[in-house]
């Protein structure tokens, strides 16, 4: 085997901008040649902007992830949110070669057709839709929540609090139909202030609540069944969203093949670094008990509740030092940030958990868009309106949909639940098509440049395999059957959902008289969206 991540050679990304940059000489009139693919969307991001994007899933999902996750593994979630960490780790790598090789947007879906055929880029795009309407449903239903802080009835009464939630996504439906841009400079001030604002919470955490013997206790007196700690490592595979977002961005992003691999590694260590911290101050702060009944839906809240409740200035002052212009100073400081806390949390919550549920939408929308330019749903979910100039029919069809599955929450408050595992049931779907999907093209295109190659490969014939690719496959296929066998709600919401996808694909493919598996030639579908 071979270890190590392998960036392109000068030579190989030579090749690609060649590849790339390609354009018809004079004397090419006369002769047939191949179409030029014209990139629909501006290259606008850079790392920043790209990381802004992915932190912006990752850091809106720890706001509701942690209570979700709690509800079923209870002590052992730092342990489920440690290996479901290990697959995402695969999975993100896997997205960074896949990306580099093919920077278009479409994430998944466009690298199982390339891999495989249109058919499979169908399931894998179908499957990622589905996660990105749950994400839409997830984060607009704990916004209320966390804005209890301010006004009670948001947080303890059901109906309220749908309604608002609701409401936030009706509202953003508009928005994003009538094409109100969210600007890349929002995205990155709200993911720093919020990094900002998770590490503070780790650092007051561990320096006012943090305690070893109590974690023990909690981790060894909670520990779940086996059935539900493995049902809690597929429910946290709702906690590393972000992957198929910023890969969704390639077609945005100044030099995707360099800059998705490191925004995606980046990430990677941002978001191990933050939910292992959190995970560890919240099971010292509360019993996962409470977390997993009083705090579902806000946990962060709940964190910032005990720590500023779980010290008081004069038992600070007492235990610093004896110096008193250093014990007023830090008592100020104390004192200032541990008042702040939770206004600061229900506020920022709120706020990025909203830029997440409007990310939902534009990533629907740019999938839609990416789907209907190559002939894998009917081109009218993909249609621009000739004012906006934006997909406003799938925009309006899919949050119609997250709209539907939030109407049991108004009678049942712990309806969100099952959203979770319904999300994974359509992330882990896409993620095991994505690894083989890699894994299938190391053999189909071997020679094909690849900006971004994963090292650890295992010597199959002539054929290099990477080792996270194939332990990433055969984890989330695992993982993807124990939420199809354990989750009855998300087992018949799931499959029904694939098997209408599945119809109008078969119906649309055999109306236009294309092949089902085939890949079939891109399609005009008109204006791309803003």
């Amino acid at each position: 085997m071979r270890a190590g991540l392998q960036f392109a050679s000068s030579e190989d990304e030579k090749q690609v901008t060649v590849r790339n940059n390609w354009q018809p000489k004079p004397g090419d009139k006369f002769v047939r040649r191949p179409r030029v693919k014209a990139h629909p969307l501006r290259r606008v991001l850079g790392i920043p902007g790209l990381y802004s994007v992915g932190y912006g899933n990752v850091g809106s999902s720890i706001y509701y992830a942690l209570g979700i996750v709690t509800f079923v593994a209870m002590g052992a979630t730092p342990v489920v949110l440690a290996i479901a960490g290990i697959f995402f780790i695969f999975t993100a790598l896997t997205y960074a070669e896949g990306t580099a090789m093919l920077p278009e947007a479409g994430g998944s879906a466009s690298f199982a057709r390339h891999g495989f055929n249109d058919s499979v880029g169908f399931i894998a795009g179908w499957a990622l839709m589905l996660s990105y309407i749950v994400t839409i449903a997830i984060s607009a239903f704990v916004i209320p929540p966390y804005l209890g802080y301010f006004w009670a009835p948001l947080k303890e009464s059901a109906v309220v609090s749908t309604a608002v939630s609701m409401g936030i996504i009706f509202f953003l439906m508009i928005i994003n139909v009538v094409g109100v841009r969210q600007t890349s400079f929002l995205n990155v001030a709200a993911a720093a202030l919020d990094l900002l604002v998770q590490i503070l919470i780790i650092a007051l955490g561990l320096l006012v609540v943090f305690n070893f013997d109590v974690l023990a206790h909690n981790v060894t007196f909670y520990w779940p069944s086996w059935d539900n700690l493995i049902l809690g490592v597929a429910l946290a595979a709702i906690a590393y969203t972000g992957v198929e977002t910023m890969s969704q961005m390639a077609e945005e992003t100044k030099r995707p093949a360099i800059r998705v691999p490191k925004a995606l590694i980046l990430m990677i260590i941002t978001v191990l670094i933050l939910f292992g911290g959190v995970s560890t101050v919240g099971l010292s702060a509360m019993t996962p008990q409470e977390l997993a009944t009083s705090w579902s839906t806000d946990p962060i809240a709940g964190i910032a509740h005990s720590i500023s409740s779980a010290i008081t200035p004069e038992e600070m002052a007492t235990g610093l030092s004896s110096e008193k212009e250093a014990v007023i100073v830090l008592t100020w400081i104390f004192t200032w940030l541990r008042n702040l806390l939770p206004a600061l949390v229900a506020i920022l919550a709120a706020s990025i958990l909203l830029i997440a549920t409007n990310a939902g939408l534009m990533g629907i929308s740019r999938l839609a868009f990416s789907l209907g330019r190559f002939q894998l749903i009917p081109l009218a979910l993909s249609r621009v309106h000739h004012q906006f100039k934006t997909p406003y029919i799938s925009i309006i069809l899919f949050a119609t949909v997250a709209l539907l599955i939030l109407v049991p929450s108004f009678f049942a408050p712990n309806e969100f639940i099952k959203l979770g595992a319904l999300y994974a049931f359509g992330s882990l779907l896409s993620f095991s098509l994505a690894h083989a999907s890699i894994l299938k093209l190391r053999i189909k295109d071997s020679s094909s440049p690849r900006p971004f190659k994963l090292g650890w490969n295992i010597k199959l014939k002539q054929w290099e395999m990477p080792i996270t690719a194939v332990l990433g496959l055969a984890g989330t296929v695992a993982i993807w059957l124990v939420v199809i066998f354990t989750q009855p709600y998300s087992r018949w919401v799931g499959l029904g959902w694939m098997a209408v996808g599945l119809g109008v694909y078969f119906l649309f493919r055999w109306r236009k008289q294309l092949p089902l598996s085939q890949v079939a030639k891109a399609a005009s579908s008109g204006r791309s969206p803003r």
